[in-house]
């Protein structure tokens, strides 16, 4: 299939590119206009957790410091979100954003710490509700929401110049948080995401405008995997202190099995797109499942010399994707490529263990947010979801944007999402 989207970073100026970075592969082509914000400030210590948090586990959610990261009046927010070509009806306030520091979990279960982003609107109720927001795939650190003033800052300014707080996690290894990113590994994402909501709220606490508890879970690609994930998570009463209301995921990987991986070599995928990906998700699930001893098993020379260090969390997309082939057959092995057009062993347990994320009966209303022309994670993710949760009795319309491509599908289904939750939150 022919790569509509292929980067083209280097026709950019660097100044276009600190604020087109990509969340997925095939982002580097979207330019967006500069948009100034006070510089963050030393980070502030925090005082003592609440007793709630210091009884968790390693004391998961602690938080441990908040820097301000961002003041806007309510045209800024409308001028950053206009940008990006979105549509800025619902921009009713201005907003200060924080980035947090907070105690978490590794993988592994190890004490570890994280970062992330909470945006608080200027005006509105005093006592907020929440959203979640889990963003898309990010190779380097400084594109997380809580450091890179780009494509990881649309939903959260969104989301809190409508009236909410909003909780954007970094996840681990990006942002400031130490090692590197468990890619695709939904269940740290999770742990992250839980724990950024109890650091928000203690945050939101400090900052007076304390948290209702009640929380609308949204994300994008990689984040809208995790975001139904954390929905199953808090539907099961993983914090006592928060309940939720409604699920509205976009373009999330929900199917890597039966949906996405076989997208990679059918052409759904495109090849650029496909190419990075699976090159991230290799190189990330290899230190969590068995997936091969050695590089050189899966990436053809000279990439298997090369490919690790790619995804150090230093490297942008825009110097990643010209140091890989143009195609998945030139990127592996000739024994890897059919390995994972039948997946056994490491890399079907690597993928199960992300899969089934809709495989449950939520008790909140849930629309999935998709488009028929986005190549990269083709709508077929959603209506696998949609199956799983109307086999349990639940009706989650797929919503379909149409011709939009991966980050576009975003842009049209973000004020789709807030006015839905402007609905829902009516009822309650």
């Amino acid at each position: 299939m022919e790569n509509n989207n292929a980067p083209t970073a280097q026709r950019t100026s660097r100044k276009q590119r600190s604020i087109a970075r990509r969340t997925t592969a095939t982002a580097a082509v979207m330019v967006l206009a500069a948009l100034g914000v006070a510089p963050a400030v030393a980070q502030q210590p925090a005082g003592a957790p609440a007793a709630a948090h210091s009884a968790t586990a390693h004391g998961r959610g602690t938080l441990l410091g908040i820097t301000p990261v961002a003041d806007l009046d309510r045209a800024d927010v409308a001028r950053f979100l206009a940008s990006g070509g979105m549509d800025t009806g619902t921009v009713r306030h201005g907003l200060r954003a924080y980035r947090l520091t907070y105690r978490t979990v590794t993988p592994q279960g190890a004490p570890t710490t994280a970062t992330g982003l909470l945006a608080l609107p200027k005006g509105g109720p005093h006592r907020l509700d929440l959203v979640s927001d889990t963003h898309g795939t990010m190779a380097h650190r400084d594109y997380a929401p809580s450091v890179g003033e780009d494509f990881g800052r649309f939903a959260p300014y969104l989301h809190a110049s409508a009236g909410r707080a909003v909780a954007a996690p970094d996840y681990l290894g990006l942002g400031k948080g130490p090692g590197r990113h468990p890619y695709m590994d939904t269940e740290s994402a999770v742990t992250a995401s839980v724990d950024m909501l109890r650091a928000s709220r203690t945050a939101a606490q400090r900052l007076n405008r304390p948290l209702t508890g009640e929380v609308y879970a949204s994300g994008f690609s990689q984040g809208g995997q995790v975001a139904m994930a954390l929905g199953r998570a808090l539907d099961k009463g993983v914090d006592r202190n928060f309940r939720l209301r409604a699920l509205a995921p976009v373009s999330g990987p929900y199917d890597i099995e039966n949906a996405e991986t076989p997208a990679l070599f059918d052409g759904r995928v495109n090849d650029t797109s496909a190419v990075f990906y699976m090159s991230y998700y290799l190189t990330a699930q290899s230190r969590l499942h068995p997936l091969y001893k050695d590089t050189s098993e899966a990436f053809r020379k000279p990439y298997a010399d090369i490919v690790d260090d790619l995804f150090d969390t230093h490297h942008t997309e825009e110097e990643i994707i010209p140091a890989l082939p143009a195609t998945l057959k030139e990127l592996l092995t000739d024994d890897y490529y059919r390995r994972l057009q039948h997946l056994t062993g490491g890399l079907l347990e690597a993928a199960r263990a992300q899969d089934g994320n809709c495989a449950w009966k939520p008790d909140v209303p849930v629309r999935l947010y998709s488009s028929s022309g986005d190549t990269d994670v083709p709508i077929a993710n959603a209506r696998s979801c949609a199956a799983d949760l109307a086999a349990r009795g639940v009706d989650a319309p797929v919503v379909d944007q149409g011709s939009a491509d991966h980050n576009t599908t975003y842009m049209k289904s973000g004020p789709q999402i807030v006015r839905w939750f402007d609905t829902v939150a009516a009822r309650h």
